[in-house]
């Protein structure tokens, strides 16, 4: 990671996350855990250690915070939010309100807000933070494991009964001809622009790539997107895929789909991108190429070999409990986890900390396999889920799925946007929630109400009973239990209440 311009909201980020002067600690003469990584999973479990009363070391080689702070969550949805504005600006004669002629983007001031929101957002994860109130000693540097109980930082020696790897991921570019001599953005390096380009081709129809190519397309870039794949967001639902590929193009996103990228050339300031779909060849012009296909875990450098610690292009493997081939060390987030959420790392952080320290001789260990993990998307409208997806719903004789429209919910009439839906997934004899997807405007803040029922237990019959207020866009998720209310009323309950009614008369 880069940060550019150096202007006074990046220096304060690098003051909090990484300050020039910071003085190493001394290290102690054994650490109950020693965190490799500076990221989400490595802060939640570096403090949640030393908050308990750990002797805990913290190493980052670069910036604390990791992806999400620096290059991530913080920045994006910040950019995200810009973006809406001008697109509620644009749309603003929907609802009867005339913006005059001359409205524009100040894209420069739209990354000053990125910077400076970031750099607020930057004390959390700082490093006097860690210090001064969790007790952490953090140490900048490259870590790598020397011996069964030490750890190397440079010239320093840190030992450890435990430790825990928490290195993340980075972006991976893809296997494209001449891809290494252009300049391409990732979202390590995307954040950093202060001129906008007037086109740019996304490579990618992943959560990233989507999310970014809208934000761009609503702040005035010419986006084209390209897909290798037949559909956007590869593991969602068809009719998600669908729902979001017809708003991104109605937005005047150039979506190609089924688009194999083979070569990028460098002409003058322009890219130039090259690609087949179905064997047919097609080449477009672009100001500037953000790729984002897929990332690559952190683990090369690490001296993983020395303790015994098994890793691949996938990432380093782990047990349920956490562990990895070695039981004293642990790895947590993108380095290890399938799910590469900020959300993820930090519930994974908080089972660390339970069994590397608290569980002796393995009793009241937790396991990573009982989380249920929701996710986001936040394109316009969010698409978030839990539990079970289609596919697995598909392949279930169990299974029973409950769907309400967007276009049934009165709140989501009057603010018009009715494009979305909610997706409650059952077991075909009870109300027992196996799983949901809602998308919509906001749906990322409504999962939780799903996620919830999900994890204490609760059926679909006591959300049926919860009072939502109105007009809200979760009743969608209200209308989804009352479907399911109603359709307990058989023909016989419905006679046998008739019955009752007319021998009360």
């Amino acid at each position: 990671m880069s940060f550019n311009p150096r202007d006074p909201h990046n220096r304060t980020l690098l003051s909090q996350v990484h300050p020039p002067d910071w003085p190493t600690p001394t290290p102690a003469n054994v650490y109950n855990l020693v965190v490799i990584g500076g990221g989400t999973a490595g802060l939640v479990t570096a403090g949640g250690a030393g908050m308990l009363g750990g002797k805990v070391a913290l190493v980052e080689k670069h910036l604390l915070g990791g992806d999400c702070t620096n290059v991530g969550c913080v920045p994006s949805k910040t950019l995200i939010r810009a973006a809406r504005a001008a697109h509620e600006v644009r749309q603003a004669h929907r609802f009867g309100v005339q913006v005059p002629p001359g409205m524009a983007v100040d894209f420069a001031a739209v990354m000053a807000r990125v910077r400076q929101v970031r750099a607020e957002i930057s004390q959390n994860d700082a490093a006097a933070r860690m210090r001064d109130e969790y007790g952490v000693d953090v140490f900048f540097g490259e870590a790598a494991f020397t011996g069964p109980n030490t750890i190397a930082v440079g010239d320093l020696t840190l030992r450890f009964k435990a430790a825990a790897i928490a290195t993340g991921s980075s972006p991976v570019l893809p296997p494209i001809d001449g891809i290494d001599s252009v300049e391409v953005l990732t979202n390590e390096t995307v954040f950093n622009l202060t001129e906008q380009p007037q086109r740019l081709a996304v490579i990618g129809g992943g959560y990233i790539g989507c999310e970014l190519a809208q934000a761009f397309q609503r702040l005035g870039t010419a986006v084209t997107l390209l897909q290798r794949g037949d559909h956007l967001l590869k593991r969602a639902e068809p009719e998600v895929s669908a729902l979001l590929q017809w708003q991104l193009a109605q937005e005047g996103v150039d979506i190609r789909l089924n688009a194999d990228v083979t070569r990028v050339v460098q002409q003058g300031q322009e890219k130039q991108l090259h690609y087949h779909v179905a064997g047919e060849p097609g080449r477009l012009t672009a100001d500037a190429v953000l790729v984002s296909a897929g990332r690559q875990p952190n683990v090369s450098g690490l001296g993983l070999a020395a303790v015994g610690v098994k890793a691949n292009e996938k990432g380093i493997a782990i047990n349920d409990y956490l562990q990895t081939t070695n039981p004293n060390i642990y790895a947590v987030g993108d380095c290890a986890m399938a799910w590469k959420f900020t959300h993820a790392a930090d519930a994974a952080a908080r089972i660390a900390v339970q069994n590397a320290l608290f569980a002796p001789f393995g009793l009241g260990r937790r396991r990573l396999s009982d989380v249920v993990m929701p996710s986001c998307t936040y394109t316009d409208p969010e698409v978030a889920h839990v539990g079970i997806t289609a596919a697995e719903a598909a392949t279930r004789q169990d299974v029973r799925q409950l769907d309400v429209a967007l276009g049934d919910v009165d709140r989501a009439i009057t603010e018009g946007e009715t494009a979305g839906f909610a997706r409650i997934y059952l077991a075909q004899s009870s109300d027992r929630i196996l799983g949901a997807t809602v998308v919509a405007a906001q749906a990322g803040e409504m999962i939780s109400e799903i996620t919830l029922a999900i994890t204490q237990r609760l059926g679909l019959g006591a959300i049926a009973k919860v009072i939502h207020p109105y007009p809200t866009r979760a009743e969608v998720i209200r209308k989804v239990a009352e479907t399911y209310s109603l359709a307990q009323f058989t023909p016989r309950i419905k006679r046998l209440a008739a019955e009752w009614l007319a021998w009360r008369r």
